[in-house]
């Protein structure tokens, strides 16, 4: 009866080194969970990122006047008729 109570022991000293240290342990699915929870936010940024793009391109696609305002804002572009003014703060 100890031989089996001993080996009983044993069996579940190693079944507890398996559950915290071997693979699928309870630490490296933390670390799984803390590394997917990072790839969701990257991936929600990412899908954030891309839905302004193509907002923009959107935009750029049905007028004239998102081209125009690019022009002016980015390449300082004005109009034969306009006159440009300056305002520094």
């Amino acid at each position: 009866m100890k031989i089996m109570i001993a080996v009983l022991l044993v069996l579940i000293v190693l079944l507890q080194v398996q559950l915290w240290t071997g693979p699928g342990s309870i630490q490296q699915i933390i670390a799984y969970q803390q590394r997917l929870e990072g790839l969701r936010r990257e991936v929600q940024d990412k899908q954030e990122r891309n839905q302004s793009l193509y907002a923009e391109v959107l935009d750029l696609r049905k007028g004239q006047e998102a081209i125009e305002e690019r022009a002016r804002n980015e390449l300082g572009m004005v109009k034969p008729d306009e006159t440009f003014f300056q305002v520094i703060e």
